[in-house]
Order: structure tokens, then C-alpha cells, then sequence
């Protein structure tokens, strides 16, 4: 289904470029959502750009470079062009906005539509109707309450800042979307978000490139022996996360099954290795956790790895974990579902929506090292049961087609217009 209407849309993703490699402490699950969204839409023959803080000065202010004719990716300066911590960058929204102003002026646009991404992009957009009037399309993708609520340490908080302007976006925003009707109910419950204005759209998945892969295939490309047992987690390396959680059910498994351990490998795609060579913080906690609990020698940290080569480690993986304490939506999930691979996932946020229970993996309570050990366990020792699942999640991930998700903001678009 498509639109007649074709729509000039101003995409703000502020803090993290679509573009950017995926698996750093700012790229993730957003980064893949606002780069698949423009795609499908420009390719619908909607002009679509993208702003984004430029980090780089070596990178082309206009990128164009993967993506489909209509859409662009537009760097902005503001502030130094180097990558900064996220709540660092409010200071520089106002230069943001200038920036985007500018050079809506320098090319003669009208934008029909400003589709903001996470908070500092709410900000900037209501800015922008200053300038030219666009009605404001919002999706936060976190909620800094709801992290608040998870928070494990002061360093996890987020600011009170953070939530007021969260809080003033979902008055004016003229739609919100949400990622699953919980992510709809936190919104109305935290922030007193008009339940009028929120549409419940889930994210997509791109089925060209996550498909199954038959299992000598993947297991040659990341060149792991065919019998041996894979345990996948692939996002940032973030408290959040629960990664920890999922550690310590590792050394619970190998401790009641301990022929696993000479034929299992805990792998984790994500995480950045600065210049120097050090680990932040976070990745320096769990490579000291893996030695304190004595499975050192079976987790690999793997780092980041192109999106090219993720169906390759999707599909090799007996199991896909996601252990988060929250999690909007969960786009890993996603993608190791239309690989055709069983996900065990804390049954928090949009992943309690995603992963069906007993159908295509199972859910578990976040925090519970004891309940996902379990899971864990029933996977690996039942290879008709990791094939039935896995199967069923590969036909239901089919649902989250990119082409559904632009169908639905089409008619969002549509509405406003």
C-alpha cells in the first residue's frame, strides 16, 4: 500500500550518524531503524534527509553513498566534530538548529514532515517550526524515565533535563510512534503522553539480508567448528544490556554441564576499543567478571563486525541472547528471528512484544541468571526444539517487512499533511 502524496521529510537523528558502524556506544538498533526507514521511503519516491551531528571533518558533509536516489544523509556542524559523549551535546542543539536551517535555505526546501529521533531530535524539530512549519513526528526509541527506573548506578541515570524536555516533546509532537503497545503504555503512564496521539508502529527488519543461512555455510564464514555450540549476543556493550546477567548463567550451565566447555563459544558482537587500546568502562567490568566466574576461556568478545556478515553469525548461533534490563524494541531479536535462530530474551519493553514465548524462544525475567541458564540448557540439548522455533520465528519475522513499517508511516505522514 502506498500513498499518492509524495513527501519532502526532514529526518533528525542528532546524536548518531544512520551511516556509522554499527556496535559502538552511540550505534545500534536507532542507527539501523532511521537508515531503513529512509531507505524504503525514498525508494517510494519520497525525498527524505537525514541530519545528523558531523563528527568527522574528513567525512562529505552530504553523504548519499547506500542509500537509494531521494535520500541523503546531511552532517551538520555543531559543536567539535569529533564524537562526544550524548548528554554533552544539548549546548549544541542551537548551532544544530542554525546548521539546518541554513541549508534549508541554501537549497529552496519546504519540508513537509520533521521526523525527530530520540529526544535531542524533539528538541531540534520544535526549534525548527520556528522557522518553517512542519508538523513533528517523534519517536524516542528510550524513555529516560523508564532507564532511570533500570538504572543499576548514578552513572546510569539520566538526566532530570532529559525527562522535562521528554516530557514537553510528547505534549507538542504532533504524532508520537511507539515501537509496541507497551512502549505506547509508558508513554501515557510516565510522561502523560495524549494516548490520541500515539501510533503504535513496530519496527522492521530487512528480509533481503537477514534470511537463514544453512549452518556449514555460517559456521565456514566465522570459522567455528560445525559441532561446536554457539551462544550469541550482538548491541552495545552497556550496563543496560544485562550482559552480566547472562555471564553468570554461562558459568552456571558449563558448572552443571562441563562437557560444554571445550565445545561452546559465548560470543558478543559490539563494543569499541579505543586508540589507545583501552576498554571502557563497562567492557572492562565483564571481561573482569568472565575471569571472577571462571569462563574466560569460552567467551570471545568479537567486536564490531559489518552488517554484511550478521546473517553469517545469526544463523551459525544455536541461540540468540538478549538479556536487557529495558529495551524499546530489540532489533537484534528481529534479525536472529528471520535468520531462522531461537531468541532468549528478558521480558522487558518491546522485546515481551517480539519474541513469542514458547513459539519463537523464550522469554524470561530480566535480572534472573537462574531462569535464562534454564532456557539456555533446554536449547542446546534439544535440536528438534532449537529447529521447530527457530523455523517459526523465521515465518514471523516476515511480519516486520520494512515495506509494512513504511506503509504505516505513510499514512501517519498522510494524516498530517
Amino acid at each position: 500500500m502506498k500513498t499518492e502524496s509524495v513527501f519532502n521529510i526532514a529526518m533528525f537523528s542528532v546524536h548518531t550518524c544512520p551511516l556509522a558502524a554499527l556496535g559502538g556506544k552511540e550505534t545500534g538498533g536507532m542507527n539501523v531503524y532511521v537508515r531503513e526507514l529512509s531507505r524504503e521511503l525514498a525508494r517510494r519516491g519520497h525525498r527524505v534527509d537525514i541530519f545528523t551531528r558531523s563528527q568527522n571533518p574528513n567525512v562529505p558533509y552530504i553523504q548519499t553513498q547506500g542509500l537509494p536516489e531521494g535520500a541523503r544523509v546531511i552532517h551538520v556542524q555543531a559543536g567539535p566534530e569529533a564524537p562526544l559523549n550524548k548528554k554533552e551535546l544539548f549546548d549544541y542543539l542551537p548551532a544544530f538548529v542554525h546548521g539546518v536551517q541554513a541549508f534549508r535555505e541554501r537549497e529552496n526546501i519546504t519540508y513537509d514532515i520533521f521526523h525527530a529521533h530520540y529526544w535531542l531530535s524533539g528538541w531540534v524539530a520544535r526549534e525548527l517550526q520556528a522557522c518553517q512549519h512542519a508538523p513533528v513526528v517523534q519517536m524516542f526509541h528510550t524513555l529516560g524515565a523508564l532507564k532511570n527506573l533500570v538504572a543499576r548506578t548514578p552513572n546510569d541515570l539520566e538526566t532530570e533535563h532529559r525527562i522535562a524536555v521528554e516530557r514537553e516533546i510528547v505534549q507538542f509532537a504532533q504524532r508520537l510512534i511507539a515501537s509496541t503497545p507497551r512502549d505506547r503504555a509508558q508513554m501515557i503512564e510516565l510522561y502523560d503522553a495524549p494516548a490520541e496521539n500515539i501510533e503504535v508502529i513496530p519496527p522492521g527488519v530487512d528480509l533481503n539480508l537477514f534470511r537463514p543461512i544453512p549452518l556449514p555455510d555460517a559456521k565456514e564464514y566465522i570459522e567455528t567448528p560445525l559441532d561446536d555450540r554457539v551462544v550469541l549476543f550482538v548491541g552495545r556493550i552497556d550496563p543496560i544490556k544485562g550482559i552480566d546477567t547472562w555471564f553468570k548463567a554461562m558459568a552456571l550451565l558449563v558448572a552443571e554441564n562441563p562437557e560444554l566447555r571445550s565445545k561452546m563459544c559465548v560470543c558478543l558482537i559490539g563494543g569499541d576499543v579505543d586508540e589507545e587500546g583501552e576498554r571502557d568502562a563497562e567492557m572492562a567490568r565483564l571481561q573482569t567478571l568472565k575471569d571472577e566466574l571462571g569462563i574466560s576461556d569460552i567467551v570471545t568478545f568479537l567486536g564490531r563486525r559489518a552488517q554484511e556478515s550478521l546473517p553469517y553469525y545469526y544463523s551459525s548461533a544455536d541461540v540468540v541472547v538478549m538479556p536487557s534490563l529495558y529495551e524499546s524494541f530489540g532489533l537484534a531479536a528481529l534479525e536472529a528471528m528471520a535468520c531462522g535462530t531461537p531468541v532468549v530474551a528478558s521480558d522487558v519493553g518491546g522485546l515481551s512484544f517480539i519474541v513469542r514465548d514458547g513459539e519463537t524462544g523464550y522469554l524470561v525475567p530480566e535480572g534472573d541468571p537462574l531462569a535464562l541458564k534454564n532456557c539456555l540448557q533446554r536449547l542446546l540439548f534439544d535440536r528438534e526444539l532449537r529447529a521447530r522455533l527457530g523455523k517459526r520465528a523465521a515465518v514471523v519475522a516476515r511480519e516486520y517487512a520494512w515495506s509494512n513499517v513504511a506503509d504505516q508511516m505513510e499514512m501517519v505522514y498522510g494524516a498530517l499533511k
